[in-house]
């Protein structure tokens, strides 16, 4: 069995056991009638599948809430002399899946291991809430925490944002207001960003990526699309349209180019033969219904070039075997012809979810770990 077949077969154990696969599960569920498949799927994910994480005995961890945005807050029980870092942490589940219980073990290990204060948040999910809802409970968690980062022994100015596929998306979108937002109301910048396998844009999933990956699990392209759709708005009726690029008018489309286009990807990542879209028409209706999709806190990658050079410098976590794969290689690119500073790790046969199982039992994989232990070697240098 060779490399790619290899990690195939590795992903789609995981597949039958992960969050993504368990929608069939749900769908069974909700056949027989025992409740709807959202309900279904997040019961499994956070009863069955999650790990029971082992409470560390240097860690202060609290449950409150920021500004009304219920938090889970990791401390460090020792002293220190100097106010530490604090990084606020949005999980992955595409906006309708995950939850800091899920995410409880990777931030117990970031804390300890970073000797930092992590707020890990617990914003409100689709489809009970749609856009913006999530971004503003974390927008209005991270304000909360830049002004009272000191009664938690932070120092304002070593706030970091982080987070994975959507909350990757989240904590770029979080980036970019507050960025806008400091000077008016006399906010510190935040320290960095941490953008781990970012969903960043709904413009294009033709990418090479997306042609390449579009059935390797976690994350198949069409799923994609569906979390995305029901981050927005819910309405699944143009799926198709969304697939073929005909969601948008050309001209959009072409302004776009400028940031999306394939050619802007590194040539060794453009295998496999990629066919790029060549819709020329859209629908009307579809594209008054995706407005939203192109305002930079929905999708960062489309931000101008004035809002991108302000951010803070990035750490971009990027998976070989993942559709989002060309999301981070294209942000990468803008930040940097901006000028902001990028620190890159590419994992060469990890999948999207990579870093749920660095430490999972039976589950775990190498290159997961040494994923998580990266970020948290970016975190300690800064």
């Amino acid at each position: 069995m060779g490399k790619t077949s290899t990690l195939q077969y590795t992903a789609s154990t995981c597949w039958t056991l992960g969050p993504f696969s368990c929608n069939h599960q749900g769908n069974i569920a909700q056949n027989l009638g025992l409740g709807p498949q959202v309900t279904v799927v997040r019961y499994i994910c956070t009863k069955v599948l999650r790990r029971k994480s082992k409470k560390e005995t240097g860690l202060i961890i609290q449950d409150i809430q920021f500004d009304g945005v219920p938090v889970r807050v990791y401390q460090q029980r020792s002293a220190s002399a100097e106010k530490r870092r604090g990084i606020l942490f949005f999980h992955g589940g595409g906006w309708m899946f995950g939850s800091i219980d899920e995410y409880d073990h990777l931030c117990q290990y970031i804390a300890k291991e970073t000797e930092s204060t992590v707020v890990s948040v617990e914003y409100r999910l689709a489809p009970e809430y749609r856009y913006p809802t999530q971004f503003e409970d974390c927008l209005n968690a991270t304000l909360h925490f830049l002004k009272t980062a000191g009664d938690y022994g932070v120092d304002r100015t070593r706030i970091v944002v982080c987070g994975d596929s959507a909350g990757g998306n989240l904590a770029a979108a979080i980036c970019l207001r507050v960025t806008s937002m400091k000077e008016s109301l006399d906010l510190p910048s935040l320290c960095a960003q941490v953008l781990i396998y970012p969903a960043l844009q709904m413009v294009d999933f033709n990418l090479p990526s997306y042609q390449q990956n579009q059935y390797v699990p976690l994350l198949f392209r069409t799923r994609m699309i569906f979390f995305f759709l029901q981050y927005l708005n819910g309405d699944m009726s143009f799926v198709e349209e969304v697939l073929s690029g005909h969601h948008l008018p050309v001209e959009i489309k072409t302004n776009y180019r400028r940031w999306l286009k394939p050619d802007l990807i590194p040539a060794k990542f453009q295998v496999g033969g990629h066919k790029p879209n060549l819709a020329l028409t859209h629908d009307d209706e579809v594209y008054n219904l995706v407005k939203p999709s192109l305002e930079p806190t929905f999708a960062p990658l489309l931000a101008s070039d004035t809002a991108i050079g302000r951010l803070p410098p990035a750490y971009i976590l990027t998976c070989e075997f993942d559709v989002l794969r060309d999301d981070g290689l294209l942000f990468k690119k803008r930040l940097e012809d901006n000028g902001v500073p990028v620190s890159w790790y590419h994992v060469q046969d990890g999948f999207h979810g990579i870093i749920s199982f660095f430490d999972n039992g039976y589950l775990t994989f190498s290159s997961g770990r040494q994923a998580v232990d990266n970020i948290v070697s970016f975190l300690i240098d800064i």
